[in-house]
């Protein structure tokens, strides 16, 4: 197999610098470790190159962006070798992606949801997407969106009572 010369004309490099949070936020929110999300931003941007995909419209690309670390992410979580790891002890420092601890204590009850909740809640309140394009990207009806939305909402609210909620 040849390897192709990287383009120099700033293709990449633009839509590398226009998505790479929401790539790696997904990734990270997808798979839970900094390590996978890292192997999936990197494969996510190989994939995107050696597609050669042109996009007509800029939502298409993020679409098709989204989708793949999607794939990728799943592919990772979903491997035999991943199965038969043993975690680390629990103690253990463990970096935290935000500055502010209220923050870091959001991220983390975002973690504690089920993935069925917490790839719409990220990609709806961390990359903004509406619930239609959510669906787009999921493969889901606009209404189950929603509906796992407002189910991931019951369980933060749950999670964070006493922190951020005085029910």
């Amino acid at each position: 197999m040849e390897i192709q010369p990287l383009r120099t004309d700033g293709g990449i490099e633009a839509v590398i610098q226009t998505y790479q949070n929401m790539v790696y936020g997904l990734a990270l929110a997808r798979t839970g470790s900094p390590a996978d999300a890292d192997d999936v931003f990197q494969e996510t941007f190989l994939a995107y190159f050696q597609s050669g995909k042109i996009f007509r419209e800029e939502e298409h690309r993020k679409a098709w962006l989204l989708r793949t670390v999607l794939n990728l992410s799943r592919r990772v979580t979903a491997s035999s070798w991943r199965r038969k790891t043993v975690p680390l002890e629990e103690g253990e420092a463990v970096a935290q992606p935000f500055r502010e601890q209220s923050e870091n204590q959001v991220w983390n009850a975002l973690q504690e949801l089920d993935e069925e909740y917490r790839i719409p809640v990220y990609l709806f309140y961390f990359e903004e997407l509406s619930t239609g394009e959510i669906a787009q990207v999921l493969s889901l009806r606009p209404g189950t969106v929603r509906m796992r939305l407002s189910r991931g909402r019951d369980k933060l609210r749950q999670t964070l009572k006493g922190e951020y909620f005085d029910e």
